[in-house]
């Protein structure tokens, strides 16, 4: 099976590669490798019903499959350098965003039509941020919905499937060098390109780690972000969500100078479960169809940690922290921030006696005896901050689901055309540990499939 190039990984990255490849240069032979389902069979088990919990299924659709972890995110391209990665420190800022405004007019294209794009241009709500000592970043964000972000990825697909050759169910599990070009093994073959693109996503961090290893490809450790889930009513919000939608704010807290960020705002959206190598940790949603609306908000507050001497597995230290709540919560853990204050854990009568009503079946539990005190101070010291520019944030019915943590992948030793060493070995998206973002990783496979394309000419 010889293939012009092949692509491992079917999320923004490898999707978008493909989808240059073949307007670039359609007599190419393009095959896509991925461990996950394809978008019409990529089903959670989980139903609020008869299913309430993770059941860790040997591949979780909710983080593999087309369309990779984004698929089932609300959809939000934020088009900016100020966040969702590094891409711009490779191939330059201007180069960067032009990318990205690319990928926006294809999903334009490809039915994201009539969905609104906001920015944070002229807002004056920066203004109102930064006297009260909160920073909000830059950034133009198109929001598609979680439903209409599938619609978006299903008429890709219709596109790219008699184009490119899908592999579903089909994981990678050695890629090494051959004479002509690449060759990966998989439980059902070899097969052979004389180009590879490595696209596996966050999810895919310890396979991209493994492989580094074994091809002698350097990399750097890279952060975690540990924090929590906040949900409240959508009123308290709505004065920055309907002028912004995302307003990603950061702050510095006074006790130890550690900056908490929000992140993954979710107007009138769910909370909901993520498995990511076994491990259960939280996350949200947000619909574009007013029917799939709640009636509150969500969002992540997140603290980055990065380790280098002598402990340097920044992920390892997440996933301690999310396996010790996975044990005393049997999963996501919920908490009301009164009930965090007072220093009591939260039973499922204070959840069900609060105003604010849970979007997730979570475990009631103490978050206290999961996050470790720096990072739970910096999280309170955030909510009390964001109640001055968002009053009732504060207030004891809201809710904290942990634990929220965001893996990046190492950081891959790449050049600026985001090749490794090896030749025509390129490795881009979240999996490259230099974008953290549907539009960074979109941008990144674009670019590395214009150079491929120009190649072949």
């Amino acid at each position: 099976m010889n293939y012009d190039v092949m692509i491992i990984g079917a999320g923004p990255g490898g999707i978008f590669s493909a989808y240059e490849l073949v307007q670039r240069d359609p007599s190419l032979r393009v095959a896509v490798f991925e461990s996950g389902h394809r978008l019409d069979r990529r089903t959670c088990p989980i139903d609020g019903d008869k299913v309430k919990s993770c059941v860790h299924c040997p591949v979780c659709s909710i983080m593999s499959g087309f369309g990779g972890a984004g698929a089932f995110s609300d959809g939000k391209y934020n088009i900016t350098n100020d966040f969702g990665g590094t891409l711009h420190e490779y191939i330059g800022k201007q180069k960067a965003l032009e990318l990205m405004h690319y990928v926006d007019e294809i999903n334009m294209r490809y039915g994201g039509e009539g969905t609104k794009m906001y920015s944070t241009a002229g807002s004056d709500l920066k203004k109102v941020c930064m006297q009260n000592d909160l920073h909000l970043l830059n950034a133009s964000v198109r929001h598609l919905g979680t439903d209409i972000n599938y619609v978006v990825l299903g008429h890709l697909y219709d596109f790219l499937k008699d184009k490119v050759t899908f592999y579903f169910d089909m994981p990678v599990d050695t890629v090494e060098a051959a004479a002509d070009g690449y060759r990966i093994r998989c439980a059902a073959g070899e097969y052979t390109g004389r180009q590879c693109i490595i696209s596996v996503g966050r999810s895919g961090s310890k396979w991209m780690e493994r492989v580094c290893h074994e091809m002698g490809i350097e990399t750097q450790s890279n952060r975690v972000d540990i924090g929590v889930r906040v949900e409240l009513p959508a009123e308290i919000f709505a004065h920055l969500t309907d002028e912004l939608y995302e307003s990603k704010i950061v702050y510095r807290t006074p006790k130890y100078g550690d900056r908490v960020r929000t992140f993954c705002m979710n107007p009138r959206g769910a909370v909901v479960t993520e498995n990511t190598n076994g491990i259960v940790t939280v996350n949200g949603h947000s619909y574009e169809d007013p029917a799939r609306q709640t009636g509150n908000t969500n969002f992540a507050l997140l603290v980055a940690k990065h380790f280098s001497e002598p402990f340097k597995d920044s992920n390892g230290y997440g996933e301690s922290i999310a396996r010790l709540s996975n044990m005393l919560g049997g999963g996501v853990m919920v908490q009301r921030f009164g009930d965090l204050i007072r220093g009591q854990r939260s039973t499922p009568s204070r959840i069900e006696e609060s105003f604010t009503v849970p979007t997730l079946n979570a475990s009631p539990g103490d978050l206290s005896l999961v996050l470790p005190k720096r990072i739970l101070d910096g999280i309170i010291e955030m909510i009390y901050a964001l109640d001055k520019v968002a009053p009732g944030t504060a207030n004891d019915d809201t809710l904290l689901y942990g634990v929220e943590v965001k893996f990046y992948n190492m950081e891959v030793a790449v050049g600026p055309d985001l090749q490794t060493r090896y030749p025509g070995l390129y490795i881009i998206g979240d999996g490259s540990g230099i974008t953290h973002s549907l539009s960074h990783a979109s941008a990144s496979g674009v670019y590395v499939a214009r150079q491929i394309a120009g190649d072949a000419r």
